[in-house]
């Protein structure tokens, strides 16, 4: 029996973010780290296996109430019905004649939830690799990312922008422009420049998440939206100068200038700050990390953030600090070790 097992990762957005669903130019990095990770081998009828979080069995109505808090109402189960949905639409669009092998699919993730670290993506990004491989089909490498955002914004609902399933897909380090000028329509989807840098120019970088609180990125992205349409100055102009300083960071890391990238980081979330309402507890996240003299700033929709840091010492005062307020902190992961 062929058993295909693949994998996406966590990422997180050094810089430009949340630009990337709003024509401008972001960067990210993968974090591996974390990973979701789907099994799928040839079954007798078609079947979506429940992982942990698609548990609907509990101890109590307060073990339901606190497993709701901590996970929210979604597990993996939506996702992967929704990406083989969109894979077969894909492959009717194009023609592509698909065996008539049925599979089990299975699937865990150790990618904390609800931090914006990119679990759901993640969750949809393997599944159609396995899908791709199971059916023998190829879909463009640009394209894949359009593919698995469409899923969870038309599919499902989740809000979210390109740039956390670009990373995903490319994996690495990446610099993404999406002006209108780069716009290109592949196989029904927008597609944009994508392009990947050498993780070795890369500062130390650091990532912390909160272990103890979180917030679903469909809350997050509240009416920011609403208010670009409708031509906020306010809102405009971040969007136009997170672009800004996505295109000066790479010109920062192509010249291995990591003062002036720490100064874009900071400036990234400085801005974010001006049309966001931002929980205390995610500002000071980000207020704790610079007081021990990193920069910082979301690493997604909130909950986690991402920074540089000057030394082993000051790695470790991070560490404590923000372990004292609930958060762990890591090395992002960005290339695969065995592999060099």
């Amino acid at each position: 029996m062929i058993i295909i097992r693949k994998r996406a990762y966590a990422r997180a957005g050094l810089l430009g973010n949340p630009s990337d669903g709003y024509n401008g130019k972001t960067i990210s990095i993968i974090v591996r780290n974390f990973w979701a990770e789907v099994v799928l081998y040839e079954w007798d009828t078609l079947e979506i296996v429940l992982a942990q979080d698609d548990r609907a069995r509990f101890n109590s109505i307060y073990d339901l109430a606190r497993d709701v808090k901590l996970h929210g109402y979604y597990g993996g189960i939506r996702l992967i019905k929704a990406t083989i949905k969109r894979f077969v639409d894909y492959c009717e669009r194009k023609g592509l004649r698909l065996h008539d092998r049925n599979f089990s699919v299975r699937y865990e993730t150790n990618i904390p939830r609800q931090v914006g670290l990119a679990g759901s993506s993640a969750i949809i990004t393997a599944t159609l690799r396995c899908l791709m491989e199971f059916y023998n089909v190829e879909i463009p490498r640009e394209v894949q990312p359009s593919l698995v955002l469409a899923v969870e914004n038309e599919d499902l609902g989740i809000a979210g922008g390109l740039q956390d399933r670009v990373i995903q897909v490319y994996e690495g380090l990446v610099y993404m422009n999406f002006a209108k000028e780069c716009e290109r329509i592949i196989d029904g989807y927008k597609c944009y420049v994508y392009e990947p840098l050498d993780p070795a120019l890369l500062p130390p970088l650091y990532v912390s998440y909160s272990e103890m609180l979180s917030e679903p990125t469909e809350v997050f992205h509240n009416d920011i939206r609403g208010r670009y349409n409708r031509g906020e100055p306010l809102v405009v102009n971040a969007m136009r100068r997170f672009a800004e300083i996505a295109e000066q960071g790479r010109a920062a890391l192509l010249a291995r200038d990591t003062e002036q990238l720490a100064r874009l980081i900071n400036a990234n979330f400085d801005t974010r700050r001006t049309i966001y309402n931002l929980p205390r507890w995610q500002v000071q996240m980000v207020e704790t990390a610079r007081a021990c003299g990193a920069s910082a700033k979301f690493a997604g929709s909130g909950g986690a953030i991402i920074g540089t840091y000057r030394d082993e010492a000051m790695f470790e005062q991070v560490c404590a600090r923000m372990s004292e307020i609930g958060c762990r902190t890591i090395k992002p992961q960005v290339i695969n070790k065995t592999a060099v």
